[in-house]
């Protein structure tokens, strides 16, 4: 049986990797189609695609009420003329995530009858900007992620010391 101070102990370790755990640097972005009005009749695509800039690793969701929508990613063809003959994906589940995992442009359309009345939009997916090349960054200048790293590592150092201490 485990002792009440250990249990404590546990429990502190515990705690301190979910820290850690959740100040880990995320890089991808979820892209909520029509932001607040979501994958409904009546809202201009282009112009929320437009606003937007998609990399590869971000992820576009639709969000809809089941059963009356749908998505199917399509190529031009499809996109066009609001057809699945040329469908390569589709989901139903009225919050639909879509991993962004290549640097092309992507078509997407309702299937119910929407995309004639433009529930439909098309997106361009930029590969990830390399970091540069040969870049001196003074102390003022370090970004959230190199913070949130050392974050990481100070947790690490406090857990290797708890653990010594056991």
């Amino acid at each position: 049986m485990m002792s009440t101070s250990r249990l404590n102990y546990l429990i502190i370790i515990i705690y301190l990797l979910l820290i850690a755990a959740a100040t880990t640097t995320v890089l991808a972005t979820d892209h909520i189609v029509g932001a607040n009005r979501g994958w409904n009749p009546g809202v201009n695509y282009t112009l929320w695609a437009n606003n937007h800039t998609f990399y590869v690793g971000d992820f576009i969701s639709f969000r809809y009420q089941k059963m009356q929508y749908n998505v199917f990613e399509v190529n031009k063809t499809g996109y066009d003329n609001c057809t699945l003959d040329s469908a390569v994906g589709n989901w139903s589940s009225g919050k639909d995530f879509i991993l962004l995992n290549k640097s092309q442009r992507y078509y997407f359309i309702c299937g119910t009858g929407g995309c004639p009345n433009g529930m439909k939009v098309t997106i361009r997916v930029h590969p990830l900007p390399s970091p540069p090349a040969n870049s001196t960054i003074d102390a003022s200048e370090h970004s959230s992620a190199a913070q949130k790293l050392m974050l990481n590592v100070s947790v690490i150092v406090v857990l290797l010391m708890v653990l010594a201490w056991l």
